[in-house]
């Protein structure tokens, strides 16, 4: 536990030293983007180095031969798909920064309100939703992420709208059928079992965490299609 705690501390200082840069990039929402992505980084490599977490991403196979390549535009890491992904830690949230380009997240919107960093998820386009107020608007939500998408931007969001524990099932939200289905764009499920390595509380441990990119499914996908491919490798 002390390993975690000494992280946990070194990563807090991290993140402090950031926040001048973070004040500066707020002229240019490329230049903030570009320090967020470098900040995350820099988490990637403090687990590694002083926890001992890697990290693997898996592509679907992509040819005949059933050999698993890197993305390519066929995979759709182009804005013309939404990833719905797994949330189980922080870590996958900074894989998936670091390797989807022009990355944007739908949160709860008391995360923008957060001193520095709030301020950046907003400039770089990270969409806030009131989940106090009960149904969030969903006409209003859909158009804010094809005003983002338009700008060359991909979606990421995890449908079960919170972090899950290694093992545990939840229901999936139902927003993401409302966004594919009015956007007409298809759903990449991803999978992840980052919560063995980097949980939400408690000791985090060494070992290589995955993230797994499936097959792409239609804007027609059910929530259980969905939520089987997202479990497909999960703890």
């Amino acid at each position: 536990m002390l390993r975690t705690i000494i992280f946990k501390t070194i990563l807090g200082f991290w993140f402090l030293t950031f926040m001048p840069l973070l004040l500066i990039g707020l002229i240019s929402s490329k230049f903030e983007r570009n320090i967020i992505v470098a900040d995350a980084w820099g988490a990637l490599i403090l687990a590694r180095i002083i926890m001992g977490i890697k990290y693997e991403i898996h592509y679907p196979a992509v040819n005949e031969n059933g050999i698993p390549l890197k993305h390519n535009v066929n995979q759709r890491l182009d804005g013309r798909a939404i990833i719905a992904a797994k949330h189980m830690s922080m870590l996958e949230i900074a894989i998936l920064i670091t390797h989807v380009p022009n990355a944007f997240f739908i949160m709860k919107r008391e995360l923008l309100w957060i001193p520095v960093y709030g301020w950046a998820f907003y400039r770089i386009g990270l969409i806030g939703v009131n989940r106090a107020r009960g149904a969030t608007n969903m006409l209003e939500l859909t158009q804010r992420v094809m005003n983002n998408i338009t700008k060359g931007m991909t979606l990421i969001i995890f449908p079960e709208g919170t972090r899950v524990a290694p093992g545990q099932k939840i229901p999936l939200k139902r927003g993401l059928l409302f966004l594919a289905e009015n956007l007409k764009l298809p759903i990449m499920p991803v999978g992840t079992d980052t919560g063995l390595y980097w949980p939400k509380r408690g000791k985090m441990k060494p070992g290589t965490a995955h993230v797994y990119f499936e097959e792409i499914l239609p804007a027609s996908a059910s929530l259980s299609e969905i939520q089987k491919a997202i479990n497909k490798h999960s703890c």
